[in-house]
């Protein structure tokens, strides 16, 4: 009878065992978000990952003309533009900026379509959000609802790059593919085609102050070509 019970002991005490050795394995395996990691370039504030906004330290590259569009001559205005900003930021980088630019891109105009106001307010300037945010009101008072599937982005290029005193102002062109479609509160088509594919060109112009403590970028003009 003794050894039974001890039996039984010995199957508890290793139940147990590998308890704690389950239990260990979870809490050492956690990652507490301290990691080491590479960053987006442009702070999205209304896209969290994990446990935290997407703060970025951009890397310094100091050299003339490293850092230029290909294709770019140091003559170009562009390049003249991109050396002043890395000047006053000299954290700066092209296509760590343009990659950000392009995560920008898809979180706003998801955010647009989706008329999700709250998510946008940290992206944009107060006049752009004004603009954006109207627009909203007047298709939910309508009834309507907004369809923008964002098939592709082909194409993101930096278009121009200046300084306006110590903010920093960058022109982005992106060609992309996208189905735009406007519906009333039955479902039926106002305006757009479900089934086409239109290339749409857009040029955004972000900014920020070098001179602040915020590593955010803000989407302060937007305009399409028809």
């Amino acid at each position: 009878m003794n050894d039974g019970f001890q039996f039984i002991d010995i199957i508890l005490f290793a139940m147990v065992a590998a308890f704690l050795v389950l239990r260990l394995r979870s809490v050492l395996g956690r990652r507490d978000g301290h990691e080491g990691g590479k960053s987006d370039p442009l702070e999205i504030r209304g896209k969290k990952p994990e446990s935290e906004n997407n703060v970025v330290q951009l890397p310094d590259h100091s050299e003339p003309g490293e850092d230029l569009p290909p294709g770019i001559d140091e003559d170009d205005p562009l390049a003249a533009g991109i050396m002043k900003l890395k000047a006053a930021d000299p954290g700066f980088d092209v296509q760590e900026f343009l990659s950000g630019s392009r995560i920008a891109f898809e979180v706003i105009l998801g955010a647009y379509t989706d008329g999700d106001s709250k998510a946008l307010k940290p992206l944009l300037s107060s006049e752009v959000f004004a603009n954006f945010n109207k627009v909203i009101n007047d298709r939910e008072q309508a009834g309507e609802s907004m369809e923008d599937t964002l098939v592709s982005i082909n194409k993101v290029d930096i278009m121009e790059a200046y300084m306006e005193g110590s903010v920093a102002n960058v022109t982005v062109k992106y060609i992309s593919e996208q189905v735009n479609v406007v519906r009333d509160g039955d479902g039926n088509v106002v305006s757009g085609d479900p089934n086409a594919v239109v290339e749409v060109t857009d040029f955004w112009t972000f900014s920020r102050d070098t001179k602040s403590r915020d590593p955010n970028w803000f989407l302060v003009a937007t305009r399409s070509l028809d």
